[in-house]
């Protein structure tokens, strides 16, 4: 039976195993330890709840699978965050490398009239401000940055990993959604992308693997590493 409210916990968890589906990770409890930063033992209390609870099934492989009542909550959650990013950023002013932790604290106590409201106030954005669909489910197709050959026209789509320090530093280089470009340069240490306005904006490769674009030529489609779109700050190369 599934219990008739997820709660805080529990809904950061949906959230967090809705982004590995998403991004074509495997929903396994060690890929949800590394992304949300905690331990093996406290995530098993947790995905051993979730189950019990009715949002998710396992099985035998101890691979993770929604439940229809849980791919619900998981992706009202993952929507209503998304909207709130748009609505800071659009209405309220607040900048998109800040709005992710702020509409963390915010998703779990939005009532239906203020969701609506939102809503009407962000007119036709159909995206967070990272690239994200706020409509689970219409995500568009695109490569990782790191994959582009040289001299591809490109056009950032999203940014896959939206922790906050990692947001910081993609803001600071330049590049956000709905940027265009050629790719200038790229090595061991850094992928440059030439903007139509003439700025260069260079980012570490193991980042390029956290942004997804759209190229002309196109590399072929791939999931990206995981270990970049789920292990903390360190270890991208930053």
């Amino acid at each position: 039976m599934s219990a008739p409210h997820a709660t805080v916990a529990e809904e950061e968890y949906l959230q967090t195993l809705f982004w590995l589906h998403e991004v074509g990770l495997p929903m396994t409890g060690a890929n949800v330890a590394r992304a949300m930063q905690l331990s093996a033992p406290t995530v098993h209390e947790m995905i051993g709840r979730l189950e019990r609870d009715g949002y998710i099934e396992r099985g035998p492989d101890k691979v993770i699978a929604f439940t229809s009542t849980g791919q619900e909550h998981a992706e009202g959650i993952v929507s209503r965050h998304r909207l709130i990013e748009r609505y800071l950023t659009d209405v309220v002013g607040v900048p998109w490398d800040d709005v992710h932790e702020e509409a963390e604290r915010l998703e779990h106590a939005m009532s239906p009239r203020f969701e609506a409201y939102m809503r009407r106030a962000i007119g036709d954005a159909t995206t967070c401000p990272h690239g994200h669909p706020i409509e689970v489910g219409q995500r568009g197709e695109a490569v990782p940055l790191a994959d582009v050959e040289l001299g591809a026209s490109v056009e950032i789509i999203r940014f896959e990993n939206e922790a906050e320090d990692l947001l910081h530093y993609l803001k600071e280089s330049g590049l956000e959604p709905g940027l265009t470009g050629t790719l200038d340069s790229k090595d061991e240490d850094a992928v440059v992308v030439l903007a139509a306005d003439g700025r260069r904006c260079s980012v570490t490769p193991s980042v390029a693997e956290t942004i997804s674009v759209t190229a002309d030529p196109s590399p072929p489609s791939r999931t990206a590493l995981p270990d970049q779109l789920v292990l903390a700050k360190d270890k991208w190369g930053m």
